[in-house]
């Protein structure tokens, strides 16, 4: 049986095989680190990175952050990630690169076999799932209806930007992150991404405010590859106080308008109409899972 769907605000990017950075993770904030088997491990390197696994995933989860284990595509570096991921401390697998539904089927029953092995709860680890090429692209929704594991779908940019021939600019990507944005609510899911590149931290606030107009158009949390992101994130994702003030309004003087048996009412000078409510209700919603989770930090 699956758990409740998290919420991730940040995702923190942390090989597998270096032990400082690994030592150091769970002091950064992240709701989620994701210890990388991919990109940022060399060839020569995956088979140490693996066996480091339990070790790293019971150091970075220790201040309360969900663990991820990012994997390889190739089928053959995929099976032998996933039994390595599987294991007490992993919260869930990162799937690249995935292809289609199928694909996604195809790991959700290794996944299964390999938890029955461990002694572990069937359907417990989550999936994130990454597009990250234009064939993969027109099945974003039922990759992310694959199967119950499914908890965030995210467009692997840089890849993407390769497969396309372009820069992985946000004019380049804007179609593609929208369509997995649409994807991923449509299917129930979260949508992880930024409206530009996460590979540019020199400029804090300018991350920020980027990751600011990216929660504004849908989206609900982000990767990041630098800890100096993760508070920017955290902060950009997490309602404000005068939304959440705004939000409770919403809902109070809906609920007096509906038992005087009146229909739209007005609130500062705007409608307040069922979809205003509905966003309200989720704005809350949304706000006390942040506020529920054991490594919450004030901002």
């Amino acid at each position: 049986m699956m758990r409740e769907r998290p919420v991730w605000r940040s995702c923190l990017y942390v090989p597998a095989h270096v032990g400082r950075f690994v030592e150091k993770a769970h002091t950064r904030g992240a709701d989620c680190i994701q210890l990388d088997l991919e990109d940022a491990v060399p060839p020569g390197e995956k088979a140490a990175a693996r066996r480091a696994i339990p070790a790293a995933a019971a150091s970075v989860r220790q201040s309360g952050a969900d663990v991820l284990v990012r994997i390889n595509a190739p089928l053959s570096l995929a099976v032998e990630d996933v039994r390595a991921a599987v294991v007490p401390g992993v919260d869930g697998i990162i799937v690249t690169k995935a292809r289609g539904p199928d694909h996604v089927r195809l790991l959700d029953e290794l996944v299964a076999e390999c938890e029955e092995r461990a002694g572990l709860e069937v359907g417990r680890l989550w999936f994130q799932v990454l597009v990250e090429a234009p064939e993969a692209l027109a099945h974003a929704e039922a990759i992310a209806r694959a199967c119950p594991r499914v908890v965030a779908l995210g467009l692997g940019a840089e890849d993407f930007a390769t497969a396309i021939e372009s820069e992985p600019s946000e004019e380049a990507l804007a179609v593609a992150r929208a369509l997995v944005l649409y994807a991923a609510r449509a299917a129930g899911v979260m949508p992880l991404g930024l409206a530009g590149t996460l590979s540019g931290f020199g400029d804090i606030a300018a991350f920020q405010d980027m990751a600011i107009r990216s929660r504004r158009l849908g989206f609900a949390g982000a990767a990041c590859i630098n800890p100096a992101q993760v508070g920017p994130l955290n902060v950009a994702f997490t309602p404000s106080e005068a939304e959440v003030d705004y939000a409770g309004r919403v809902i109070a003087v809906d609920a007096q308008a509906r038992a005087e048996g009146r229909g739209a009412v007005a609130l500062d000078g705007k409608m307040i109409d069922v979809p205003v409510v509905r966003r309200a209700e989720a704005l809350l919603a949304r706000h006390a899972k942040i506020m529920a989770r054991s490594n919450y930090r004030p901002r």
